[in-house]
């Protein structure tokens, strides 16, 4: 738990990791409703139709494997490179950076091209073959421990989040065998209980009204069903 500790004041991973969280399941859950809404159109425009469970469970499950994968491997890629990045830029600051491989191979196609004395040339390339070796020994430092955790904790979060709130707006479906206008209504009460216990964690989060941050989850939840309801023409 002390290592634990130590991470999160260096990179502050807890607060980055709740953010994506709150803001990823919200997009999850809302994304999988989209897809819930088209199915209801067909309900409405034929009240006399069911539409079998496994179409809407295959559909929504399908949509959050997919939001799981793109967000672990997007996040995990973005979050390493930035801190990365971070990284660099403190030791620049501190005179502790190291020239890489790459640099030095620039530095020798440069001089290469300049013609540069053989003994600078040669200086060079031990330099290179230093790196090398330097490279292959260098432990990894807090600071880099805590950077790939950080980016392995948010990656995770990014990713699960968004699949577990589509898998929460399609959980009614997975108890008919056939979908009808009951079992939507389900749905979409509990996607609104989720939103509003969303609304009461920002609330607590920000230290702001708990009711206000409601109302702006619920506002989005009934805004994309009225855009939804005018677009498609129900």
């Amino acid at each position: 738990m002390g290592k634990l500790k130590t991470y999160n004041e260096i990179t502050g991973y807890v607060k980055i990791a709740r953010r994506y969280f709150v803001n990823n399941f919200y997009d999850g859950i809302l994304t999988v409703m989209g897809i819930l809404l088209g199915f209801l159109v067909i309900i409405l425009n034929n009240p006399d139709q069911t539409i079998p469970s496994y179409y809407i469970i295959l559909t929504g499950t399908g949509t959050s494997i997919s939001m799981l994968f793109s967000g672990i491997s997007g996040s995990y890629l973005s979050e390493r490179a930035e801190q990365k990045k971070e990284l660099i830029e403190l030791e620049h600051a501190m005179g502790l950076h190291v020239k890489t491989e790459e640099d030095i191979t620039d530095e020798i196609e440069i001089q290469k091209a300049m013609v540069v004395p053989p003994k600078t040339f040669t200086a060079n390339m031990k330099k290179r073959r230093s790196i090398k070796s330097k490279k292959k020994k260098k432990p990894k430092t807090l600071h880099e421990k805590a950077e790939r955790f950080t980016g392995i904790v948010v990656a995770s979060v990014n990713g699960i989040s968004p699949f577990l709130g589509g898998l929460v707006a399609i959980l009614p479906f997975f108890f008919v065998a056939e979908a009808g206008l009951i079992s939507f209504i389900a749905s979409f009460v509990l996607i609104f209980i989720c939103l509003i216990f969303l609304g009461i964690f920002l609330g607590k989060i920000s230290k702001e009204s708990i009711i206000k941050s409601i109302f702006q989850m619920v506002g989005a939840f009934i805004l994309t069903i009225v855009i939804t309801i005018l677009i498609l023409g129900i």
